[in-house]
C-alpha cells in the first residue's frame, strides 16, 4: 500500500535529520507517517477529510 507512493516531508519539520517530523503521501487519499518509522503505522484520510484538516489548521 505505501511502497509505491511518493512521500514528502512536512514543511513544519526541523532542518536536522534527528528532528521530529511527519511525511505525507497524496494520491486519491492522504497517508501520513512518522519519517523515523517509515515501515510503521500510517494514518489514512479521504481527500475531503484531508482538506477539512488543512482548512482547520489554517
Amino acid at each position: 500500500m505505501t511502497g509505491e507512493r511518493t512521500w514528502r516531508k512536512s514543511s513544519y519539520s526541523g532542518a536536522t535529520t534527528d528532528s521530529n517530523c511527519v511525511e505525507v503521501s497524496l494520491a486519491q487519499d492522504a497517508l501520513v507517517r512518522d519519517s523515523k518509522n517509515a515501515s510503521g503505522d500510517v494514518l489514512a484520510f479521504s481527500a475531503p477529510a484531508w482538506q477539512s484538516l488543512l482548512n482547520w489548521l489554517d
